[in-house]
């Protein structure tokens, strides 16, 4: 589903907030997961995505400012849940653009397991030059380069991801 230019074209509609719930009510018993890939604002469409979900992955980058944004994505998921959506809650936090050699992003790092204890996801996704430029070809990390470090990241937050639902590694 293609949702970029949604925002504009739907601000007028009624019950603006579950028209992406309403959509994906339609078709989720064919998945065992959907994965909304949400921006990084609060706006219409996180909202939207908020409103649909079961429960939130929150990627966290591994720099100061992400501390300040999680607290307000949090603050904004417990407002959805009291007025949109009962039934969500956070699954998990995932730490990205991680580089074990800066001091910072292991000072992050353990401020967020501090505060979200066991939420906080073993893997990692690290700082890798090859994750930044698969987008650009317009292709999945596991199709541009699936060898690579972010690749492989990416492959162990699937197992961990299917192992906290309770379900069977993949792999």
């Amino acid at each position: 589903m293609e949702l970029a230019g949604a925002e504009v074209e739907l601000m007028n509609k009624k019950d603006k907030e579950v028209i992406l719930r309403d959509k994906l009510d339609q078709v989720k018993d064919k998945f065992d997961y959907i994965f909304i890939d949400c921006p990084p604002s609060l706006g219409f469409l996180t909202i939207n995505a908020l409103a649909a979900c079961n429960s939130v992955l929150i990627p966290i980058q591994c720099e100061f400012y992400a501390l300040e944004g999680v607290g307000q994505l949090v603050n904004t998921i417990q407002l959805v849940k009291k007025s949109l959506n009962k039934d969500i809650e956070i699954e998990g936090i995932l730490m990205s653009m991680y580089d074990s050699r800066v001091k910072l992003a292991n000072e992050v790092v353990s401020e967020v397991r501090k505060f979200f204890k066991d939420k906080v996801y073993d893997t990692t996704i690290p700082r890798n030059i090859r994750l930044a430029e698969a987008p650009s070809y317009g292709l999945p990390i596991a199709l541009y380069d699936n060898k690579c470090r972010g690749a492989s990241s990416y492959e162990d937050l699937a197992k961990e991801f299917i192992k906290r639902q309770g379900g069977d590694s993949i792999g």
